[in-house]
């Protein structure tokens, strides 16, 4: 049986480190034939989805004092077949940010595959309706003051009151674009005009929470469920914990708050088709639901000895019904 991943360009993913490579490698070692392809190569003929999908043999990562390996050549393609996506088993959307218009019209082409036949992860439709900074403001309990705006009068009230904000643009990935401000900054100006693009576009505009310093959580979970979590560090003189730009990684635990966050998550992810998330936590408060290609599979295999990549495969047999 086929299992199909949708991927940026295969050789600018670091095998040590992306999540897609972890499912990939736990794919072939249970026996499946695994695939990839790119949003560039999908296609629809006679109603159906289709794809150029490129048979991929990989060669698994190792861990080597404690830090995972990679063979210099560490996947091979075979020629590509023009084949219905419905013939996999699965296939798993996995394309990086931003969510732009060629990204919108593969999920859309993703769509028609036949549910009853090909297990689609994530749902085109949830995909869709889950803006990664955005779907947050429906977990009002959870998350930190925030409000979304592209007026620079109401970002300065907020700021005003708050004294420390930070500026997030809605399609960014990996901590890109994200801004620290605080009050009497006197780049508040050309900071604002910046983000929102002179007033055209608006912003996520959060309270800065200083339990940031400590650590940013990543929990991925799946099918509502949380099932790791790793905690990444900001490092130096950069306030953000993310791993693309340099936070440091360490073993954590999920706390009871972030038990509740999972829970009060769970049916609204599994509503929308949401059956492989990463969740962002700081200090007890939800930031962002990352819903397209989250990361964090490596990090908390490594630091506790799991293999989060074969838990997926084997949670998507059972949700097949196998």
């Amino acid at each position: 049986m086929k299992f199909a991943f949708i991927i940026d360009s295969i050789e600018k993913l670091d095998p040590t480190h992306d999540s897609s490579v972890a499912m990939m490698e736990a794919a072939q070692m249970l026996g499946y034939e695994v695939y990839i392809t790119t949003i560039e190569q999908l296609s629809v003929v006679k109603g159906k989805a289709y794809a150029h999908l490129y048979p991929v043999t990989l060669k698994p990562v190792t861990l080597v004092d404690n830090h995972w390996v990679a063979e210099e050549n560490w996947y091979l393609l075979g020629e590509s077949a023009f084949l219905p996506l419905e013939s996999c088993y699965s296939v798993f959307m996995r394309k990086d940010p931003p969510v732009n218009t060629p990204y919108l019209y593969a999920t859309y082409i993703l769509d028609l595959i036949d549910r009853q036949k090909t297990k689609v992860i994530n749902s085109p439709q949830g995909i869709r309706s889950a803006n990664e900074k955005m779907y947050a403001l429906q977990f009002s309990s959870v998350i930190p003051e925030t409000i979304v705006t592209q007026s620079k009068k109401v970002i300065a009230d907020f700021l005003e009151e708050k004294e420390a904000i930070i500026l997030k643009p809605l399609n960014g990935k990996a901590g890109e674009g994200i801004l620290f401000l605080q009050q009497g900054d006197r780049n508040f100006n050309s900071l604002i005009e910046i983000s929102t693009k002179q007033g055209q576009e608006p912003i996520m505009v959060q309270e800065y929470l200083p339990s940031a310093k400590e650590g940013d959580k990543r929990i991925i979970l799946l099918n509502g469920k949380p099932i790791g979590a790793v905690n990444r560090i900001p490092t130096g003189k950069e306030f953000r914990g993310n791993m693309a730009v340099g936070g440091r990684v360490a073993q954590t635990n999920i706390t009871e708050r972030e038990l509740t966050i999972c829970a009060t998550l769970a049916p609204k992810l599994k509503q929308d088709g949401l059956f492989f998330v990463g969740i962002d936590v700081i200090g007890g408060y939800l930031t962002e639901v990352n819903v397209t290609s989250p990361t964090g599979i490596r990090e908390i295999d490594r630091l506790n000895n799991v293999n989060l990549g074969k838990e997926v495969i084997l949670a998507t047999e059972i949700e097949n019904g196998e």
